[in-house]
């Protein structure tokens, strides 16, 4: 859908302006200058990513809080680091339950144990083998069953004693 637009005011002075654009379509002289296509804007960040903080960092924000004695100084101290105070509240947790070791662990998923994929990996080959050797035996079976029923329709059907050809 086009948007016309017209000023009245400007058409007698200015000569006759007139623009026609899109809808939400700004003009060049509002959208300010042109960034080259490609380049990324320098004011926005490249994407959010997740900071982590060493267990000696931690400890040492804690001993700093506890050293705070005034009204305003533990938020000054938690702006000035970047810090929320959810997270000095579970960094206690942490320190109340192991110390430095509480402090260490780190988040997410713990990594998987290398031996228990390679059992998983040499169960599912034994299970593929124990399927084919099934299968073999099956195919064996079979071929036995078929050469006893071949040997008996190829035995000669009573002695006749001649030989003719």
């Amino acid at each position: 859908m086009l948007d016309v637009e017209h000023d009245h005011e400007r058409e007698g002075a200015g000569g006759g302006r007139f623009a026609e654009r899109a809808v939400g379509e700004r003009s060049k002289v509002a959208a300010g200058p042109s960034v080259p296509v490609g380049v990324p804007d320098p004011e926005l960040a490249q994407g959010p990513k997740r900071r982590r903080f060493t267990a000696e960092y931690k400890q040492r924000i804690l001993r700093e809080i506890e050293a705070c004695t005034r009204p305003g100084e533990i938020g000054a101290l938690l702006r000035r680091e970047g810090l929320y105070s959810s997270l000095i509240s579970e960094w206690r947790k942490q320190q109340d339950a192991g110390a430095l070791a509480g402090l260490e662990r780190p988040r997410g998923r713990p990594a998987p144990n290398p031996l228990a994929a390679e059992n998983a990996r040499l169960r599912s080959r034994a299970e593929r083998a124990e399927a084919e050797l099934s299968k073999a035996r099956r195919v064996i079976e079979v071929q036995g069953n078929v050469s006893a029923l071949l040997g008996e329709l190829l035995e000669p059907r009573g002695a006749t004693g001649s030989t003719e050809r």
